[in-house]
């Protein structure tokens, strides 16, 4: 796309996209809170009822889970879940592949983002 516009004499686009972030010490510990934000039981909560009726409105490329649902904007596509190595070596991926921007949500948010700041982006700001 960048190779493209620019062929047009247009200004570089930015290229950004949104996923759901989870940092643990252990690969385990994030797979077991990934577990646990995307359980949704035997019967989803009163706010997944109307899911099947949404689904059938769009028109997505892929399968949604309701697992997938369970997080905005299916933020869980991106798989930024794991220990800090793995999400940086994730994020290093986007990037190379012409990503310039994560709109980033996480749950608690201020301690999340707290975890992230420290354990991801201070390594990658120490490395460039």
């Amino acid at each position: 796309m960048k190779g493209r516009r620019a062929a047009l004499g247009k200004p570089p686009m930015i290229f950004g996209m949104a996923a759901y972030a989870i940092v643990r010490d252990s690969e385990a510990q994030a797979r077991k809170e990934l577990a646990r934000i995307t359980d949704m039981g035997a019967t989803p909560p009163p706010g997944f009822a109307n899911f099947d009726q949404w689904l059938s409105g769009t028109q997505l490329e892929r399968e949604l889970k309701v697992q997938e649902y369970s997080v905005s904007n299916r933020g869980l596509r991106p798989n930024l879940v794991g220990t800090p190595r793995q999400v940086r070596q994730r994020i290093a991926e986007f990037e190379h592949a012409g990503l310039d921007l994560l709109l980033l949500q996480m749950s608690p948010q201020a301690e999340e983002m707290e975890r992230f700041a420290t354990e991801i982006i201070a390594p990658l700001r120490a490395a460039a």
